[in-house]
């Protein structure tokens, strides 16, 4: 029998050094292991390690450097392009690694690389704080963050990297690194939305906010009504407290008690408002929109950590995302939003959503690579659905929305709304003027660019 080669001896190593898993091809576990959440992702990594600590992190990447590997990183898996697979690549799953430490005193919180939103809401619930996380809680934290990071607390609180403290990092040679504003700031300014090209966050903190009171307004209209809808929202947004937030959005009706048996699997229109506060100031603001007509309504208070689970896809759907952030909301623009709504395929689970922006997005810091923060206004066309044959409608309506809003864009965007689409985008996404300044960063911390499964910026 022929000797082992370098590879089988490292990877052997391996599985004896890490204290979580390691998986390759033909193991049990394997193709579980590589399973992320758009289904349309198929890729085969040659090492899938299921880190339990920092350690195991830095032994992986090493393991990689001494085999030639690139490195992707697994947190929450939620990427649309699949970005924590790479195909022949080491992944770095950091799922068990989801430890949240809550320090109320400080209103700060240390979150592990692999911890959901659901482990940063359920953590901090009890406190009565909160910061800005994703809209859906099996979101990953740290891709969330590192990305830019915007919710339905942003107008209130900020982008999540508006919130951002500290982060402990491990880089391409395997050295462990903290960044704040203090301690390596120029890593920590490139960590403001630069994404996963500098190393592999294994913690972060955040800032936390006081929120005592959480409510929300959920209104169901004919697709008719959408025009009025908006409008109204619109108005609502405008002239609102920051505490204000949500999205109006097309989708076919789910079959939910919420709404009625007549319309489910039929294009409706919502209008979701949400307040950090009181369910009675919440009504007040809500007035016009519940005056309405609509077909359903649900107004109430109700914890924040349960609302960030009442909107979750379900896993196993095949996906396809992008935006336009524009550059206001024009009566124009939102006839030409509602048209496309007429376009969207329907029955599938695909969302046509427009978000606000404004309040402590547009006054925070603006040196930070995230150059949407000005736009009032994203569109969000959000494509899910089941059946293969379905892929090139799904694909084919995502980019029909884009060009129909297209005369309204303010060309930048925000990255983790967006699949592969090219170098452009990530300039797009960072702001042009940020690229040079980013890459001389990658260039320090990565220069062989083994973090590459992201909206990759190159080594100066």
């Amino acid at each position: 029998m022929a000797p082992p080669s370098k590879a089988g001896r490292a990877l052997a190593a391996l599985r004896a050094d890490l204290v979580g898993d390691v998986f390759a091809p033909g193991d049990a576990g394997y193709d579980e292991a590589r399973t992320v959440f758009n289904a349309m992702i198929d890729r085969r990594p040659a090492v899938i390690a299921q880190c339990a600590d920092e350690a195991d992190v830095v032994r992986s990447v090493r393991f990689a450097r001494d085999l030639d590997l690139h490195v992707a990183v697994r947190g929450g898996g939620h990427s649309v392009a699949g970005m924590a697979l790479g195909d022949c690549a080491l992944v770095v799953d950091l799922r068990r690694m989801h430890e949240v430490t809550v320090d109320p005193a400080a209103e700060a919180v240390r979150i592990g690389g692999g911890a959901t939103m659901n482990h940063l809401d359920r953590a901090t619930q009890p406190y009565g704080l909160a910061t800005t996380g994703g809209r859906a809680s099996t979101t990953g934290v740290g891709g969330f963050v590192l990305g830019g990071g915007t919710g339905w607390l942003d107008r209130w609180c900020g982008l999540a990297v508006d919130n951002l403290l500290g982060v402990e990092l491990v880089t391409a040679d395997g050295s462990r690194v903290h960044a704040n504003a203090d301690e390596n700031p120029e890593l920590f300014w490139a960590l403001h939305g630069g994404g996963g090209n500098f190393g592999v966050a294994t913690a972060l903190t955040l800032k936390l906010h006081e929120l005592p009171q959480f409510s929300v307004a959920f209104l169901l209209h004919l697709p008719e009504a959408g025009p009025e809808v908006v409008r109204t929202y619109r108005a609502i947004i405008e002239s609102g407290p920051v505490e204000a937030g949500g999205a109006v959005l097309y989708l076919t009706g789910p079959p939910e008690e919420f709404v009625p048996p007549h319309l489910v699997g039929q294009l409706l229109c919502a209008a979701v408002l949400t307040y950090a506060g009181t369910e009675e100031d919440m009504r007040k603001l809500a007035q016009p929109l519940l005056a309405l007509p609509h077909e359903s309504e649900i107004v109430t208070a109700l914890p924040y950590a349960d609302f960030q689970t009442m909107l979750d896809d379900p896993p196993g759907m095949r996906n396809y995302w992008s935006a336009e952030y524009v550059t206001g909301l024009p009566d124009e623009l939102v006839d030409v939003f509602c048209a496309l709504a007429d376009t969207v395929p329907v029955p599938t689970g695909t969302q046509h959503l427009l978000f606000p922006q404004g309040g402590a997005i547009a006054a925070g810091p603006a040196e930070y690579p995230v150059p949407y923060r000005d736009a009032p206004w994203a569109v969000h066309p959000f494509g899910v659905w089941e059946d293969p044959a379905d892929d090139e409608r799904g694909v084919q309506w995502v980019r029909s929305v884009r060009a129909g809003v297209q005369p309204w864009s303010t060309g930048a965007v925000y990255l983790n709304f967006i699949g592969d689409e090219g170098a452009e985008r990530v300039d797009a996404g960072v702001g042009a003027e940020n690229i040079r300044r980013l890459a001389e960063v990658k260039r320090r911390y990565d220069p062989d660019n083994v973090f590459r499964f992201n909206h990759n910026i190159r080594p100066a």
